[in-house]
């Protein structure tokens, strides 16, 4: 871990009123997470040579998620994925090994699960997502089963791989929840896959792949909707719109939706692949940052363009916990992390804020094996190519190269390292 010698001032340890200790110390620039936009955001404000700033993470593990979806298809390995938090905190930046429980605005006062209250002049709050496994009864125990995984957790993507291979024939489900997820194309890439290995192996005759989502479309973007409408016919898809996912019973091997007229629908599987629903951590939650009401209720209110709160303006906010209208994707992470910084540093410095997000999010979507649609977009669903001299509207292998060898190494290389 690389700590730096000017890391802010540090109180003595005082004693609360129910007698329990409480350390103390402040932070000029204080993140909370040190996730994909934690890290990004810490490593551009150390090369832009700003002291004391602090990095609040418990994780010891750093994870490249998006190399998952290959994990659950046999073409990555999970150890790939990972790295040790220590390694990718920037050098002059400390890492508080800890977790955030209460955030007080007011006071500019962080506390944590371990005791610690972290004062803070800024505040830049990137905590990421939490998985609900809760919300769906019976999924736990379900996952314990050998019909059910999720390539939502580091530990269960292998198993996905496992279950599509062993998969003979019967009811594939892949489910995708109402809530808002982390790349919400992930659920679809995973079932793609599956169909494409079930043709390969010539066992699509006897599969039935079923799609049960809470969303109303495949996909927010018209024009990579209708090429994904195309992907999901080619494979013989039944795609179940407005069914989300809310019990299941793994003993019976049957799934349970709520469709949007409020009934009940149940499915029965021989494999069930399941994104978890998912929402702003608890604490995000509760604090005076998030939404009270409303479609954002929970999230942190982030000014679309400038990613600074509006009742807060020392406190900047990027990322899958924050209101931003745009898919939570690393891509879109990559895009944020610039503007905030620049933004930030002008606030620091009594200056007007020079950046603006346009939005622009990615989805790098799977389609079959060698296949990948890579959709990238702004806050008005315009299509916005990386590459304009070729057809990115289109199912492409050198995107898949792209995808399975090229992001890793922009991911852990550049991205966060503050270059990209």
């Amino acid at each position: 871990m690389n700590t730096s010698e000017d890391c802010g001032c540090v109180d003595p340890v005082t004693t609360s009123m129910s007698g329990v200790a409480s350390r103390q110390e402040r932070h000029r620039v204080l993140i909370i997470g040190g996730g994909t936009a934690g890290i990004a955001v810490a490593a551009r404000l150390a090369r832009a040579g700003q002291k004391d700033v602090a990095v609040l993470e418990p994780s010891k593990h750093h994870y490249y998620q998006p190399l998952w979806t290959l994990v659950g298809a046999g073409e990555a390995r999970v150890e790939d994925s990972v790295r040790d938090e220590a390694s990718l905190i920037p050098r002059g930046v400390k890492w508080l090994q800890d977790a955030a429980v209460e955030v007080d605005p007011v006071r500019q006062e962080v506390r944590t699960r371990g005791g610690l209250r972290i004062g803070y002049d800024f505040l830049v709050v990137a905590p990421g997502i939490q998985l609900d496994w809760d919300k769906v009864a019976g999924l736990r125990e379900a996952l314990e089963t050998e019909h059910v995984s999720s390539n939502y957790d580091v530990r269960l993507a292998p198993k996905t791989w496992q279950l599509i291979q062993r998969f003979q024939g019967g009811t594939a489900l892949f489910t995708h929840p109402s809530t808002p997820v982390k790349c919400a194309g992930a659920p679809q890439k995973i079932m793609y896959l599956a169909a494409d290995h079930f043709r390969r192996t010539g066992i699509t005759e006897r599969a039935h792949v079923v799609f049960g989502s809470g969303a109303k479309t495949l996909f927010g973007v018209k024009p990579f909707a209708a090429v994904l409408e195309g992907v999901v016919k080619r494979y013989g898809i039944d795609a179940r719109f407005e069914h989300n996912l809310v019990a299941v019973d793994g003993a019976k091997r049957e799934a349970t939706f709520e469709t949007s007229q409020k009934e009940r629908v149940t499915v029965s599987y021989d494999l069930l692949h399941v994104t978890p629903p998912q929402s702003a951590p608890d604490f995000i939650k509760r604090s005076p940052l998030s939404w009270r009401e409303g479609p954002c209720a929970g999230w942190v209110k982030a000014d679309k363009y400038t990613l600074q709160h509006p009742d807060f303006p020392n406190v900047f906010a990027l990322g899958d916990a924050s209101d931003l209208p745009t898919s939570r994707t690393g891509a879109a992470v990559r895009k944020q992390a610039p503007v905030l910084v620049d933004n930030l540093l002008a606030v620091m410095a009594g200056q007007p804020l020079p950046g603006r997000y346009d939005g622009y999010a990615s989805c790098p979507l799977t389609t079959g094996y060698g296949k990948l649609l890579l959709a990238e977009f702004d806050y008005d669903g315009k299509p916005t190519p990386s590459f304009p001299l070729i057809n990115t509207i289109q199912e492409r292998r050198d995107m898949w190269l792209m995808k399975k060898y090229g992001l890793p190494r922009l991911y852990w290389s550049l991205m966060m390292r503050g270059l990209a």
